[in-house]
């Protein structure tokens, strides 16, 4: 019965099940061209002039009612779309959920500051394990001689010179003024006491120790349920380097280091743009650490950052440490061998990908930058394809797409020809093949694997040795144990000759996430190719490629703008000119598809 069930699944056609996946491509678009609609609402026209569909507004019931009334509807741009979307989700009980949750979550989260400095001070002693805790400094002191106040930091996170010159010194050395009433209030310190560049009020406990535990320094004062956080933070770090994994023959050679606030910087000093938007939101419920959501305003799909704020903040776990544990925790598809993001250490990168539409996360001491969404053809990108010219960078990419093909099919299609087609093989190359393997006591499947398993034990070990010596030895031990397996009869040349190409292939991904995915797929290949030659193989890239279709990164499918076909895409293998790239990327549906001037070079035109 159920081989009777499944034949007739194949045979008859069903509805397909409607998901709640997060969908970009598919969504109705509400830009244009040239930039935003302003209010326009969009209609697609066939060659003969007629309207195939137009961006419909979410309330249809007030459609219907105004057409059939005769009267013209009122066009609507993107963000009142939005609006009108969201609150059409909330009248069907999604938003009552979504209040009643968020309220009660956060009075059951928050902890008000109260009045009493004592209180204070033994909740903040309570929660920083003070003075157990031997990094925690709390200072006590008068302001003006007139209140008690003290503040909380972290010795070696805050900067001593500011807290001694800019917060105690200002507090306690000034003279005491006529109204003594002022000298105690919030208001007064913040605007007439602490001398620092950047202050907040805060009234929440939880907030102020998430702060605190960030670098800051929190003063409290008695009588006062609010704490002022001041910006002290000072801890050492290191000095921006040149890329260590993305390095480029031609382009910048600056790199992320561990500290946000400088990975940010070196993210503006090349996009030098006010709509450059960055949002902190912390990630983990103990060791909570900063997360920086980079995006430009007006490019980037409003949508595609509210589904990135929405996971974040669903996120529950105790410690994230690093990019590498949020990118796994915010996929779409968390069973995937393939990346769904891109790590990368290179600021000018991020900004090219920001640039067309994409969204960054850089986190605090990561670095390295996470894009979304992506492509498969993203991960062939290197940071000079761009600054080179569109003939030398599209041949470039074509030589890493044979070197991919070569380092997952190689092997397997050896064993493949070797155990099954032989009559393919040349004669000739099959003499020489025997001859070669005539001495070598293990069949063929044990002999490659034998060979594959040393060279990534090579490379491991040379990857975790440090420095100049574990390259030296990963290139003496490849040659030397090759050498000598093959005098000793274990494996045959061209076997050698087969892993050497196979990795070297692997080396040629620009993507270490993508590197890794090919080098498990490997072992996959190597086996289906022993078990069933080219129809193995066949099978397993058919699997393969299904996998890959119906995978998506953040609502974008994985083969967009091929598989589907979108709009013509100059910069996917083959990379168009430069002026020819006039618009951005269609699957994204960003709020401006416009990226350059049509043409580009005006200095062309005869007109003054």
């Amino acid at each position: 019965m159920k081989i009777l069930s499944i034949l007739k699944k194949l045979i008859l056609y069903s509805e397909p099940q409607s998901n709640n996946e997060f969908e970009l491509l598919e969504d109705e678009p509400y830009e244009s061209d040239h930039g935003p609609l302003d209010g326009r609402v969009i209609e697609n026209t066939d060659e003969s002039g007629d309207t195939k569909g137009e961006a419909k507004d979410i309330s249809q019931t007030q459609t219907s009612q105004s057409e059939q009334s005769g009267k013209k509807a009122t066009p609507v741009s993107y963000i009142e779309w939005n609006q009108m979307r969201n609150r059409s989700e909330g009248s069907e009980g999604k938003s009552t959920e979504k209040s009643e949750g968020s309220s009660a979550c956060k009075s059951k989260n928050e902890k008000p500051i109260d009045a009493d400095l004592l209180r204070n001070l033994k909740y903040i002693e309570q929660e920083l394990n003070s003075p157990l805790n031997k990094d925690i400094v709390i200072r006590k002191f008068r302001i003006m001689q007139s209140c008690d106040a003290f503040v909380v930091y972290i010795d070696g996170m805050a900067d001593k010179e500011t807290i001694n010159n800019y917060i105690l010194r200002q507090l306690m050395l000034r003279p005491v003024p006529e109204n003594e009433q002022d000298v105690c209030t919030v208001d007064y310190i913040t605007d007439n006491l602490l001398a620092a560049n950047e202050i907040k009020r805060e009234s929440d406990f939880k907030t102020a120790i998430r702060e605190i535990l960030n670098g800051l320094t929190a003063l409290f004062i008695d009588g006062s349920t609010e704490c002022v956080i001041v910006e002290t933070r000072g801890y050492e770090s290191r000095s921006v380097s040149e890329p260590l994994n993305e390095t480029v023959v031609y382009g910048p050679h600056e790199a992320f280091v561990e500290q946000l606030r400088t990975n940010i910087t070196l993210v503006r000093k090349i996009l030098r743009t006010k709509d450059l938007i960055t949002e902190i939101m912390p990630i983990g419920n103990k060791g909570q650490i900063s997360c920086a959501l980079l995006y430009i305003k007006g490019v980037a799909n409003p949508k595609l950052v509210e589904e990135m704020k929405r996971r974040l903040e669903k996120i529950d776990i105790d410690i994230s440490i690093g990019s590498g544990i949020v990118d796994q925790l915010i996929e779409q598809r968390p069973f995937s061998i393939f990346p769904q993001s891109i790590s990368t250490e290179r600021p000018d990168r991020t900004a090219t990908f920001l640039a067309n539409g994409h969204i960054s996360l850089i986190f605090e001491g990561t670095p390295l930058a996470s894009i979304v969404p992506i492509t498969f053809f993203d991960l062939f990108h290197t940071s000079d394809d761009s600054l080179l010219r569109w003939q030398y960078s599209s041949f470039q990419r074509y030589i890493r797409l044979v070197a991919c093909c070569f380092s997952v099919f190689l092997p397997g299609l050896y064993l493949a020809l070797t155990l099954y087609h032989t009559e393919m093989i040349p004669s000739e190359l099959m003499s020489s093949l025997h001859q070669a393997r005539e001495n070598v006591p293990f069949p063929g499947l044990l002999e490659v694997l034998i060979m594959e398993l040393t060279f990534e034990i090579i490379r491991e070990a040379g990857i975790r040795i440090p420095g100049a010596v574990g390259q030296t030895l990963g290139i003496i031990g490849a040659i030397v144990l090759g050498q000598a397996a093959v005098e000793a009869g274990l494996v045959s040349p061209v076997l050698i000759i087969i892993v050497a190409v196979t990795g070297l292939g692997n080396f040629s991904v620009p993507d270490i996430h993508l590197s890794y995915s090919l080098r498990t797929v490997r072992f996959v290949f190597i086996l289906l190719g022993t078990m069933a030659g080219f129809y193995g193989i066949s099978l397993g890239l058919l699997v393969l490629f299904v996998s890959a279709s119906s995978l998506k990164s953040f609502g974008v499918p994985y083969f967009s703008p091929v598989a589907p076909k979108t709009e013509k895409n100059p910069d996917v293998i083959t990379r168009g000119a430069v002026w020819s790239q006039t618009q951005r990327p269609d699957y994204l549906n960003t709020g401006n598809r416009r990226r350059a001037g049509s043409p580009v070079m005006n200095w062309q035109s005869k007109e003054k």
